[in-house]
């Protein structure tokens, strides 16, 4: 849960650094350059792609019954498809049925217990979860769990008590009359937290420091929503650890996605890690848009979590809002998938970016497929497909077919074409291997089909676009020099045949 997450729980809202975008001015010299290639984190499939199993307001009833059940039946379509992972929501028992996720009541009830007016989570029951999990472990799915560890929402009572001669009653017992101490003897009260949230927009009651001092231009601090765990004192980091590794075991869970760390002492995250991840992935969600900010973030926890690439996603968004006005040069060695290959998720949209009135609302509307052919075909970061793009949206043919692409031909050493590209025009391509042919792909956000000479890595090679976006064949000579054509407000990837 982020910012925008945030705000439509308790309705805050912050600001972040505002990335400058292209215009069409500028020239950017250079011949094609190399880029380093590199794998990603352990666990990780080769060329793999994950999919975001979830969107803000998936729909509590479905034809296939819960939102669990809809996964576990998607299952084998996730397989054919090529996903190799899912990121599944926050699994646990918010304050009602209708919670997201995010607003999280109870850590350790699964959809098991009868609490907050309901048995299963807005997602299903456990049995239902378990069910879903076997159902993706069955096809070679990994499984990763949404893990909120910055807050509790929705207490049991209110608690009373005098911190510095002044009087506080704030809603901060957590004593969990429905589960009782089966999984956990531990108790939420006032003094494991920092502080509370009483109601929207109603600011904070604080009677303990916050773990750490705000940083990157007040851009991360340590309060967001709910009762801000205390990670300063030892009893919660040890419950919080406990119950990532109980949580690990009882759903077999193949990694995390790890929710609004630069709202949680830096520290415990990387406690956290070494105590629960093991050779398991993990990814965090720290919504720095300024990517100096991102990169000091992944310094901070010394390589233990990759990282989303949200300088990307604003990119991606930038472009969009360009609607083919924007300068496609930008796209050159862009976000923190090129600073840090090894750490980097890309992504396209999300949750947050998708949900109308978030602080984080900044869809990719327009030439969104071009985004996705970009983190499809690129040889660094681990691409993570968002579920309402490939399914509520209908681009999920396009997205398979790229992703048939990246799993048969992206490989090799990696090229940007710097003084190819134009204001329009983007080219990057994939020399292959010994066993995959490699691809020449473009961009274009032009309001005209585009046709550029390039020395691709291709010689005397035949070539058809893949995607099916433009018909016929190119050919390249004995130096790889071949035209590479594509058509308006498109994309193209070219294997050789």
């Amino acid at each position: 849960m982020n910012k925008g997450s945030a705000v439509a729980l308790f309705g805050l809202l912050t600001a972040g650094t505002v990335l400058s975008s292209c215009n069409k001015e500028g020239i950017v010299p250079g011949a094609p350059i190399p880029v380093t290639n590199t794998t990603t984190q352990n666990a990780v499939a080769v060329n793999g792609v994950m999919m975001q199993g979830f969107y803000w307001d998936t729909p509590i009833s479905n034809t296939q019954g819960t939102w669990w059940q809809v996964l576990g039946s998607r299952a084998a379509e996730f397989k054919t498809a090529g996903f190799t992972a899912i990121w599944l929501p926050p699994a646990y028992k918010g304050g009602s049925i209708n919670d997201v996720g995010y607003g999280v009541y109870d850590r350790y009830d699964l959809g098991e217990f009868n609490q907050k007016g309901t048995v299963a989570t807005r997602y299903g029951t456990l049995a239902q979860l378990q069910s879903a999990i076997t159902a993706l472990h069955g096809q070679g799915i990994q499984v990763y769990e949404d893990m909120v560890m910055n807050h509790l929402t929705s207490a049991d009572a209110q608690e009373s008590f005098t911190y510095n001669g002044q009087n506080y009653t704030v809603w901060t017992s957590f004593t969990y009359p429905g589960r009782g101490n089966t999984y956990s003897a531990f108790k939420w009260h006032y003094y494991n937290f920092n502080g509370t949230q009483q109601a929207p927009n109603n600011g904070w009651y604080q009677w303990n420091a916050w773990d750490f001092q705000p940083y990157a231009n007040n851009d991360a601090y340590d309060n967001l929503l709910g009762s801000e765990i205390r990670y300063a004192d030892v009893n919660q980091r040890t419950e919080t650890k406990n119950w990532g590794n109980w949580i690990t075991t009882k759903l077999s869970l193949d990694g995390y996605r790890l929710d609004a760390t630069k709202h949680i002492q830096t520290s415990f995250v990387n406690e956290w890690l070494d105590a629960v991840k093991g050779t398991r992935f993990a990814v965090s969600e720290a919504w720095f848009r300024n990517l100096t900010d991102l990169k000091n973030y992944a310094s901070a926890t010394g390589g233990r979590t990759s990282l989303f690439d949200v300088p990307l996603h604003y990119t991606f968004q930038s472009m969009s809002s360009g609607n083919g006005s924007w300068d496609m040069r930008g796209l050159q060695f862009a976000g923190f998938t090129e600073s840090n290959p090894t750490l980097s998720v890309s992504f396209v949209d999300n949750h947050d970016t998708d949900q109308t009135g978030g602080a984080l609302y900044s869809p990719v509307v327009n030439l969104k497929m071009l985004a996705y052919a970009y983190i499809l075909t690129r040889a660094n970061g681990y691409p993570c497909v968002f579920y309402k793009d490939y399914y509520n949206y209908n681009l999920g043919n396009q997205i398979k077919t790229l992703m048939a692409i990246r799993k048969a031909n992206a490989y090799g050493t990696a090229f940007e074409y710097t003084s190819v590209d134009d204001a329009d025009y983007y080219a990057y391509s994939r020399a292959g291997d010994a066993t995959h042919k490699g691809l020449m792909m473009i961009l274009n956000d032009g309001s005209t089909a585009r046709t550029k000479g390039i020395t691709s890595p291709f010689k005397s090679a035949t070539l058809t676009d893949k995607t099916g976006n433009y018909s016929g064949t190119i050919t390249t000579d004995a130096n790889g020099y071949g035209n590479f054509p594509v058509q308006a407000r498109s994309y193209s990837v070219w294997v050789p045949n």
